[in-house]
């Protein structure tokens, strides 16, 4: 899928453990539309801000038949104590073999330091109810970042 993933496109369906202690897959929410927000690591302060935000919006999101689910190659452990010590009201799944991250083009070469590694870029999708990309934001700045995505669920 990389970057070649359109707007308009069917989603190819994914199945990865979540913070609910159950698989979860992406065709379990047809009917309604989907924000997949992909983040580096949990308990990391722009990735905390950022599922924060989703938290503090998550009324705003169901109101609009939406649901919120973020992904991560953090172990479902991690995902069950960022979700409790946070209050996170939405599923995290655990994608450490980072095969869906890399469906979605997000699985990239990142430099830190001078240091060479690959990790998630932040970014968000989201799917409309019969599990086509109705947008992508890529290289996710956290700032206002919610509040965009919102606006283009109400669209």
């Amino acid at each position: 899928m990389s970057e070649t993933l359109q707007i308009g496109q069917l989603v190819p369906d994914f199945t990865l453990p979540g913070s609910s202690d159950q698989n979860v897959s992406l065709s379990n929410y047809r009917g309604r539309k989907v924000v997949l927000y992909f983040y580096p690591k949990n308990n990391t302060p722009a990735c905390t801000q950022e599922s924060c935000d989703f938290r503090d919006f998550h009324g705003d999101f169901e109101k609009w038949n939406t649901t919120v689910i973020g992904i991560s190659p953090d172990p479902l452990k991690s995902h069950a104590k960022f979700a409790g010590k946070y209050e996170l009201p939405f599923l995290l799944l655990s994608d450490e073999e980072h095969q869906v991250a890399e469906q979605f083009g997000v699985w990239q070469l990142k430099k830190l330091y001078g240091k060479e590694y690959f990790g998630i870029v932040r970014s968000t999708f989201l799917i409309d109810e019969e599990g086509k990309l109705k947008q992508a934001w890529r290289n996710v700045k956290v700032k206002g970042h919610i509040e965009a995505v919102l606006e283009a669920v109400q669209e």
